[in-house]
């Protein structure tokens, strides 16, 4: 009787996870909200000569020059528009500081390990790898991204070339 107590138990002390839900387009979304340092209304960076579409330049955050990355433009979500409801995160990522603009941004939403569902495999035609899975709470979805991953390797070197 005494050890089903404590799986039950255990199982409860696994910790349930807070996101930053974010909208782009049609869809909701969510980051881990550790990798957030602040949000920022939409500012228009310096352009920097030949950087991809997605990346819109550079804004001076305090003396840190950030990168700012579009995140419609780079999930292929339309032509973006900003307004006065468009967000710039700021994420902290491996030591690196970066932006991130979506349309907005809605709430602080936790989530237990039962709510999160792993995304689907889709094949080759979309890469999921930088997903964590589907957040599910009362009738909202939320599609997780691992921001590490999605901000990748990559792209981080990329980002060593702008601020260079």
């Amino acid at each position: 009787m005494m050890q089903a107590t404590t799986a039950v138990s255990s199982q409860t002390d696994i910790s349930a996870h807070e996101f930053l839900a974010f909208t782009l387009g049609k869809e909701e979304y969510g980051i881990h909200i550790l990798k957030v340092q602040e949000l920022r209304g939409y500012e228009a960076p310096t352009r920097i000569a030949n950087a991809p579409a997605f990346i819109k330049g550079v804004v001076n955050l305090r003396g840190i020059i950030v990168p700012i990355i579009d995140m419609r433009i780079k999930f292929n979500l339309g032509t973006p528009t900003y307004d006065q409801f468009t967000v710039v995160i700021i994420l902290n990522i491996a030591g690196r500081v970066m932006g991130m603009v979506v349309d907005s941004v809605s709430d602080v939403i936790t989530l237990s390990p039962e709510q999160v569902k792993p995304a689907p495999e889709m094949g080759t035609a979309l890469n999921t790898d930088h997903l964590i899975g589907l957040g599910t709470i009362d009738e909202r979805m939320l599609i997780l991204v691992d921001i590490d991953k999605l901000m990748s390797s990559a792209e981080l070197g990329l980002m060593d070339e702008i601020a260079a």
